[in-house]
Formats: C-alpha cells, sequence, structure tokens
C-alpha cells in the first residue's frame, strides 16, 4: 500500500443502535434481523461485511457484499483480517499471566520495569502503574495523530521506543489514575514490559501462551516487514480525504505493534473471547481484575476489555478494533454466546459502520 495510512486504531466510541424489536417488545436475535443490519452496512458503502455467532443452537454466519472489490467472494468465516485492537484483550491477558507467575506487579509503576522510557515533558513512569496501562487512566497521549501526518509511515518497520517517543512528544492528558483516555501509548509500552520481563518478542508471547494453547490456528501476530495477510483473507478498502478508495490490505505491523497487530477470524476471537470468560486463560482472581471496571468514552473499560449492557438483558465482554480497511467487534458472554463482526470498508460518508448493533442483535 502506498501513501500515508490513516490509523485508527482506538475502536473507543461506540454508539448503540437498537437491534430489530419484535411487537411484543423483546429483541429479535434471529439471523435475518443481523442479516438486515449488515445489508444496511453494504447499502450505504461497506465493501462487505460479515458477522460469525456462536450460541445455544451453534454456530452461524451472515454475510452482505464482497471481501474483494471486482468479485462476488464474500467475507467467509475463515477468512483472516486485521482485527487491529482486539489486539488489547490479548496483550491484557498476557500481562496478567505474567502477575500471576510474579513476573509483574499489577500496581507497580512502569519505571520498575522500563527504567527512564516514560519520563519528560510532563510524565514520570514511577507515576503511572501497570495497571493504568491496561485500563487507559495513564493520562499518556497517543502517537496516532502524528503518523496520520506522515507519509511514509507505512514504507519502513517501526521500534516501539519511536512509537512511544512520538506518544511523549505531546504533554499528558491529565495526572495518572484521575481521568481515562484511549491510549495506543500505552500498549506500546505494555508490549515492550512484556518483552523485558519474558526476554521474547510480544508476539512469541501472545503465540505460546494464547494462540496455540486454544488453538487459534488462523491467528497470527504478523513480524516487522511482513505486510502480507497470509493464508484466506478479505481485502480491506479506504478512501483518504480527497481520494477514491484504495486497496489498503498490506500494512506495516510494527506500525500498530502491541496495540492493534493481530490478524485473526472471527472463529477464533469468537473461541479466545468464550475462553476468557470462562476462566481458561486467567485463574479467578486476575479474571475478577481484568473485569474491574472504570468509566469511560463509550462502555465502561476493565483491563484490555469492555463491559456492555445487552438490550435484551445481561451483559456481554468484548472490544473492538477499527482501522482503515478493516473494522471489527468482538463480544461474548457468561453464559457462552459469542459473535464477531468485520467490515472491510466504512461508510460512504467515512464513518464506521456500527457493528456493536451486529453483534448485540446476533447475542440477543
Amino acid at each position: 500500500m502506498a501513501g500515508s495510512v490513516a490509523l485508527v486504531l482506538g475502536g473507543c466510541c461506540l454508539t448503540a443502535l437498537p437491534v430489530a424489536a419484535r411487537p411484543d417488545g423483546g429483541h429479535a436475535g434471529d439471523r435475518a434481523a443481523v442479516q438486515a443490519i449488515v445489508d444496511g452496512f453494504t447499502a450505504r458503502g461497506v465493501p462487505g461485511a460479515m458477522v460469525f455467532a456462536h450460541d445455544r443452537q451453534g454456530r452461524w454466519t451472515v454475510n452482505s457484499g464482497t471481501g474483494e472489490l471486482g468479485s462476488d467472494r464474500p467475507i467467509r468465516p475463515w477468512h483472516r483480517v486485521r482485527v487491529a485492537s482486539n489486539t488489547k484483550m490479548f496483550v491484557a491477558a498476557v500481562m496478567l499471566q505474567l502477575v500471576g507467575e510474579g513476573k509483574v506487579v499489577l500496581d507497580a509503576p512502569v519505571e520498575r520495569y522500563l527504567p527512564g522510557l516514560v519520563r519528560g515533558n510532563g510524565y514520570d513512569g514511577a507515576r503511572i502503574t501497570v495497571r493504568q496501562l491496561l485500563q487507559h487512566t495513564s493520562g499518556m497521549a497517543d502517537y496516532i495523530n502524528d503518523v496520520l501526518s506522515d507519509p511514509d509511515a507505512n514504507n519502513h518497520p517501526w521500534r516501539p521506543e519511536e512509537l512511544v517517543k512520538i506518544g511523549l512528544s505531546h504533554p499528558p492528558l491529565f495526572a495518572p489514575g484521575t481521568g481515562w483516555a484511549y491510549s495506543n501509548t500505552g500498549y506500546i509500552v505494555l508490549g515492550m514490559l512484556v518483552e523485558t520481563v519474558t526476554g521474547n518478542d510480544v508476539g512469541a508471547e501472545i503465540t505460546g501462551r494464547l494462540i496455540r494453547p486454544l488453538g487459534l490456528w488462523q491467528t497470527t501476530y504478523p513480524q516487522a516487514g511482513d505486510k502480507r495477510i497470509r493464508g484466506p483473507h478479505a481485502h480491506g478498502y479506504y478512501a483518504f480525504p480527497g481520494q477514491p478508495v484504495v486497496d489498503v490490505t498490506e500494512l506495516e505491523p510494527s506500525l500498530p505493534g502491541a496495540a492493534a497487530a493481530l490478524i485473526s477470524t472471527g472463529p477464533d476471537l469468537t473461541r479466545f473471547a468464550r475462553a476468557l470468560l470462562a476462566g481458561t486463560v486467567l485463574r479467578p482472581d486476575l479474571l475478577a481484575q481484568m473485569r474491574t471496571t472504570v468509566p469511560a468514552e463509550g462502555p465502561d473499560y476493565g483491563l484490555g476489555i469492555r463491559e456492555f449492557p445487552l438490550p435484551c438483558g445481561g451483559m456481554a465482554w468484548g472490544h473492538a478494533g477499527n482501522m482503515p480497511g478493516f473494522d471489527s467487534f468482538t463480544a461474548a458472554t457468561d453464559d457462552g454466546r459469542s459473535a464477531f463482526a468485520v467490515a472491510n470498508g466504512r461508510l460512504t460518508d467515512g464513518s464506521t459502520a456500527n457493528l456493536r448493533s451486529a453483534v448485540e442483535s446476533a447475542l440477543c
């Protein structure tokens, strides 16, 4: 992909749309209701969209549009996509496993593990804790807007230290622990912390601790320089301001790094989310820490995961992922329901398809 890459990695701002309602006041969580939602996305300019769900009746899929412009090939459940900030659930799970092993203390300052990294311009790594990085309460500014203005951003690998430096070139948004603001910079720091305490690449830790044990065979953490999506995949599309829609499938993965580099599928992400909530990934006390939330922009935020109420009652847990070419949303419930939605482009007006509405309808 040539030119600049307008990265939006956060999935921070989510507005729930009502799911289709039955005359009796209930919610139609059937496939027809979900189909209508994804058809609405493609009718408004998204090239293709897909929902993969796992409920009490089994697994099912709805799709609309195409996974590659110029073809009638829809996005299938096994098609790999860039899942952006869904990566944060994996990074948080690895970090909490390290907490359980005594290698990391959740409320210890980042300065203990990465001395001198977070310092200057109003920042003090001795005052920012691992927990605050995980829940976006560190006050650390993001690096994304600077990347947006760099026309060469996608054309070379990045070291995480470079991305952190960009973020810290902006003053803190607030004193640590006194507010909430989505920070991809904070998750780049967490990736560096994982590497420091384990001696391994953060992608290797995610692979060895989560991807392989859970059998997530369609999930990869790409290495720097590997811009392709390997295996069956959907293409991603994006229109830069004043430009026509272009294929942005290829991406330098070190640019999103530990904040958003993961490539995966609906079956794999829903399996991960169910395993996480079932206690397969973390011991009970650590899962409880992960699910302890703070008020946030959008649904309340825990440690790398969000909690949001379902319109049919009950709560679901998950994360969104947004970047040029691919928007996604993953969620699961404590009783084993799960759903994943993806769109491979934006609406005609440039806005993001409301994938949360599709996931809510599937879960209900």
